[in-house]
């Protein structure tokens, strides 16, 4: 609440240096901080009296967004790359998706290897199994299995996590 909209008897109030300038009404506090040109602004109404503060409420939201904004700009947002593979995949086309996986993880990202498998071979689910396992020996380096390899249907996925550095 600000200015006002304050309808506390006695409030708490801190000066905009933030020395306390002790217990008054709500009128008399509103009556210093437009001498000051500045907001009344109830920072603790919790508080017995609520304590209010006299500062610039535009020029403090305006900071507050700019802070937000700041710690918006620092964070990384970790998206999944997916490779898909084959079981019939032959070793060079492996050592391609391996390479391509060891990029994504380089950037932070998380993996998810997925063996899709074409008619009878979900017959033969194992063989999806061994080579995700084998991609996982290949990259274990840079990145951990963060979930193991499940079938789903007719596909086998496993999701890969970058190291922590």
């Amino acid at each position: 609440m600000i200015n006002e909209e304050i309808r506390d008897k006695e409030i708490r109030l801190i000066d905009s240096d933030g020395s306390q300038l002790g217990i008054m009404s709500a009128k008399e506090a509103q009556r210093l901080a437009n001498s000051k040109n500045m907001d009344l602004v109830k920072i603790a109404p919790q508080a017995n009296p609520p304590v209010c503060r006299v500062m610039d409420y535009g020029k403090y939201k305006f900071e507050l967004a700019k802070k937000e904004k700041e710690a918006k700009k620092n964070q990384h947002v970790v998206s999944i790359k997916e490779v898909r593979i084959s079981p019939s995949i032959d070793e060079h086309d492996f050592n391609t998706k391996v390479n391509n996986a060891i990029k994504f993880l380089k950037s932070g990202d998380k993996v998810k290897v997925t063996v899709r498998f074409r008619g009878r071979e979900v017959h033969h689910s194992s063989l999806g199994e061994t080579l995700l396992q084998r991609f996982a020996d290949r990259i274990s380096e840079l990145g951990t299995v963060e979930k193991r390899p499940k079938l789903e249907g007719k596909n086998m996925a496993m999701f890969i996590a970058p190291k922590q550095s």
